[in-house]
């Protein structure tokens, strides 16, 4: 059975196409870079309790 040249063109075609798009790397297939890690909230140490003042007599 013979090949027809269309068959052969088409099949030539998409194996072109396939192999068109690999390697290629463009801006939609980079992987974004790592986030920030985010700076932990340190809570303020509480503040001493005030001096006592000596009781009214």
């Amino acid at each position: 059975m013979k090949s027809s040249s269309a068959l052969n063109i088409g099949i030539a075609a998409v194996v072109f196409g396939l192999l068109a798009g690999c390697g290629q790397a463009g801006p939609l297939y980079l992987p974004k870079p790592p986030a920030k890690p985010a700076t932990p909230v340190v809570p303020l140490p509480p503040l001493p309790p005030p001096p006592a003042t000596p009781a009214a007599e």
